[in-house]
This record gives structure tokens, sequence and C-alpha cells, in this order.
């Protein structure tokens, strides 16, 4: 059995989804992006393997500088050049986020969504909530409806599927993503890490997309991390077996599995300088696909674009 419960604590309105037979727990901030605030599991005792804020001033005054926890990525992702780019006949340059020169993770990553459904019964809990977006920036002078579903499911399985749908009269550009940091306990030197990648998206010096691939298997089987940084885009293998993506603690027996769908074929991989948790990001397109049309789409009026991932906490035998 399943269950929803709203909570009001550290000044966040938490939507609770909870697997009532394991003690499977998702929390869901719809007022701070829509951002996943934890994934618990219980096996004696709670473990989170999100990183996320103490507190709703926590979110407010350092989401930036923790580096976009959980943050959804919309109308674009990552990184977009001068944050300018040319649509139809017409060049836009959008007003803030930036970094640097460079803007940075779209415009809905701080927004206060609406609830606008919720489920609880046998099979699962969902909560359904969405965001508006009416030009609100002269960068992205078009009108967008961005819904946001988290599910959690048996098996310790939570899925988010996005739908954005083209509320303006002409045709709109598009990507979309997801920016979560996962904890497994240990330092990230310490884990394991796989990845079905094809190619790494070539970077320059300011983490750009050069539109060159380079062949790219280091991780393609379980591998220890070590001190490897990385703040890099790889393409997935989608026509191997699932799980795309999978983060292990051997010594807590613990691991994270990523199912992506097709709606997100690259794969964002931040290590932070801290290194106590690390940035696995589903992403439709690479950065800076308003410019290089890596995985960029367009909208027509009223039409919808679905994307999902799923997340599932496996723990080892």
């Amino acid at each position: 059995m399943f269950s929803i419960k709203k909570k009001e604590e550290d000044g966040f309105e938490k939507f609770i989804l909870k697997d009532v037979d394991s003690n499977t727990v998702a929390v869901i901030l719809p007022a701070c992006g829509a951002v996943l605030h934890a994934f618990e599991i219980n096996r004696g005792n709670n473990i989170n393997v999100i990183e996320s804020y103490t507190s709703a001033n926590d979110f407010k005054n350092n989401f930036v500088t923790k580096g976009f926890l959980g943050a959804k990525l919309s109308p674009f992702v990552c990184r977009l050049k001068n944050g300018t780019y040319r649509f139809g006949e017409r060049k836009y340059r959008f007003e803030n986020f930036y970094l640097g020169k460079h803007a940075l993770h779209g415009k809905l990553y701080n927004k206060s969504f609406t609830v606008t459904a919720e489920t609880a019964n046998e099979l699962h809990a969902s909560v359904t909530m969405k965001y508006e977006y009416r030009a609100e920036d002269k960068g992205y002078p078009f009108n967008y409806d961005c819904i946001v579903t988290w599910q959690l499911d048996k098996e310790n399985s939570l899925s988010v599927i996005t739908e954005c749908i083209n509320k303006d009269e002409g045709l709109i550009p598009m990507q979309d993503g997801w920016h979560p940091y996962f904890n497994l306990g240990n330092k990230v030197d310490e884990l394991q890490l796989e990845f079905q990648s094809k190619e790494m998206v070539e970077f320059n010096s300011e983490l750009l997309p050069t539109q060159n691939l380079i062949k790219y298997a280091e991780f393609n089987s379980l591998k220890k991390i070590g001190d490897i940084n990385l703040d890099n885009c790889f393409t997935l293998n989608l026509e191997t077996c699932q799980p795309m993506c999978v983060l292990r603690n051997p010594f807590k027996k613990i691991e994270i599995q990523i199912h992506p769908e097709k709606s997100y074929p690259y794969l964002q991989i931040y290590i932070p300088p801290h290194r106590k948790s690390i940035a696995i990001e589903n992403i439709s397109g690479a950065p800076d696909a308003f410019n290089n049309e890596m995985g960029f789409i367009t909208l027509e009026p009223e039409e919808s674009a679905l994307f999902k991932t799923s997340y599932k906490i496996k723990f080892l035998e």
C-alpha cells in the first residue's frame, strides 16, 4: 500500500510519497523547482541517497553555491554560450542566470510549481505539478507549460515524467533535464560507477561542445571512481540493456540504478570539489544545444514532448 502526506517542515512544503510496506520514501518540493528532496530506503535505519538542502532558507540563499542541487533543467540544459542563440530569423539573449559569460541551467530551477493531482493506491503513489512559463525572460519570449509527475513504485523505484507543452502561437525551442546529486555514504572516490556510453562529447576549455564526439568506454563496466575528475557529457547506448547507469557503494552493499528512456539520450556527470556526492544528470540534449543542435528539438503550437527517467535503489546481497 502507498500513501501521500503533505508536511510543513524546515520552511518547506513537503510532499511525502511512501511505500507503507517497505518504508521507502520520496520527498518532493513543488515550490522549489519540483526537486527531489529525498529518496530514502530503510534497512534498520533510513538511508537517503539524495543530497539536498537543510531548509527553505538554505535553498533560497545557497542554491547557486551548492551547485544547483536537484535542479529542473528547462528550457535548456547546462551551459548556453554567451547566453545567446538564433531561432528563426532572430537572435536572443537570456537575462540570467550566468556563470561567468555563459547562461546556465534554464529558467525553472527555482520556480514554484502548483500541485494539480495526487494519487495513492496499492500500486504506487504519485504527485503531479505544473509551472506555466509565460515569456518571463527576453531571451526566451515564448510560452509553455511544464508538467512534472513524480511516481513511487514497488521495489524502491522512483520515476519522474516531464511533459512540456507549447502554449505559444509558433514554434518554440526546447530541451529538458534534471540535476540530482547522489550520496551513498562514502566519499565518491570509494564508489563504483558504470554507464553505457557510446561517446564523450568533446568540450573546449569553457566546457562547451566542439561538436566532435570521442569514443569512450572507460566506465562501460563497474569501476572504482578513484581520483578522476568529471564534468563531462556522454551519449548513451540506449540499445543495450538497462540500467544505463549504476552507482555502487561496495562497502555498504547498496547501489542506485538509473533507467532513462530514449527521451534522455545524453548523460552529464559532474563531481564537485568536495567529492562527497556526484551529479548524474539525464538530459535530452548536449550543453549549448540551442546553438549546436545536439539534441535540440522544436515544438509546434499545442505539441507536447515527454521525458522520463527512473531511479531504483537496490541492496546487494
